[in-house]
């Protein structure tokens, strides 16, 4: 079992002016943090000064249907496996994207270029998998949270191991959402497939490096007809949903490493306020702050306490090295 997804990544030829950069201490494990890792996309990637200005409305919600033909998704993957999840190699698909043109977000190559693994308004970060996410999965396995019969969305789901562990602990439909198509696509997708009906899938995946075709008859059924995949910024899929008939609502929205930046707190707490069900729980996990971009735990406790809409409460924090919080989150009981 490894969890080195990330790839060395050299200094790109170029003034030092290209970019705007913050070399990470540690470059090559999950544990990178986003706290070193922003980066202005009007200096990076080529768009415009507006779309950092408006941040997140730059990506229209787009929801993502599964190819009829699947058998290709899982062909040539390397599988990586931890807390019962299976999930694609993630250096591996960077690797591969970025000597191909299959997505025009081109968000490897310019994550590449950038030294980043943040571009605000172009790339948030989601072909890595955050180290709060085995800390979210580990808290509901010892709490024994029940996601039976439950409506969940994995919010800013990158790899989406949380709406995965909800799935298999019997969630009724589970909604994946992330910034970029890409990720939808190349990661969220693919792992999807590979933890449903697992004991098909396992006769038919070699996990090291597959050459096999799986049928298509032993991907389509089980947990995976349960499933929903939309890319695009928040404020945008808040809206899609709520045109939904009837309305979606949640009954437990799971986040991680989303509250980095400031600027993206409206939009959370739009989401949170409209797609939540009223008895309904947010859990979010995060570093306590965030050197460089700014967000945190304290200021986005303040920003919710503020809207006077929602009781937050920490369920854990984490001292092991940078001090990790577990929050929930849930509406205020009307007097």
């Amino acid at each position: 079992m490894s969890f080195q997804f990330n790839f060395n990544i050299e200094e790109p030829e170029g003034s030092p002016g290209e970019c705007e950069r913050s070399q990470p201490e540690e470059s090559h494990d999950i544990n990178r943090s986003r706290e070193n890792q922003h980066v202005n996309s009007s200096e990076c990637g080529n768009h415009s000064a507006s779309c950092v200005a408006e941040t997140l409305s730059c990506k229209p919600a787009t929801e993502h249907h599964i190819p009829k033909d699947v058998s290709s998704i899982l062909e040539n993957t390397v599988v990586e496996s931890s807390l019962g999840l299976q999930f694609v190699n993630v250096s591996v698909v960077e690797m591969t994207l970025s000597n191909s043109d299959v997505h025009t977000e081109d968000i490897v190559n310019k994550s590449i270029t950038c030294n980043s693994d943040l571009i605000s308004g172009v790339y948030e970060g989601g072909m890595k998998i955050w180290e709060y996410t085995f800390d979210l999965i580990r808290y509901f396995e010892d709490e024994d949270i029940n996601f039976e019969g439950k409506s969940v969305l994995d919010l800013g789901c990158g790899a989406g191991l949380l709406g995965i562990f909800s799935l298999k602990q019997k969630a009724k439909v589970v909604h994946f959402q992330d910034y970029n198509s890409t990720v939808i696509e190349e990661i969220t997708i693919p792992n999807m497939l590979l933890n449903c009906d697992t004991d098909s899938l396992a006769q038919n995946i070699d996990v090291v490096s597959s050459t096999k075709r799986t049928k298509k008859s032993d991907m389509m059924t089980g947990l995976l007809n349960k499933c929903r995949f939309f890319s695009g910024e928040w404020s945008h899929f808040t809206q899609l949903m709520q045109n939904h008939e009837p309305p979606m609502k949640y009954n437990v929205i799971l986040t991680s490493e989303t509250i980095y930046n400031l600027t993206y707190y409206s939009a959370l707490q739009e989401l949170f306020q409209n797609l939540l069900a009223n008895n309904g729980i947010v859990y979010l996990a995060s570093k306590s702050h965030y050197f460089g971009v700014g967000g945190g735990v304290h200021l986005f406790e303040t920003f919710i306490m503020e809207s006077k809409l929602f009781n937050i409460h920490t369920v854990k924090v984490l001292d092991d090295g940078l001090q990790r919080i577990l929050l929930s989150l849930v509406f205020k009981q009307k007097s």
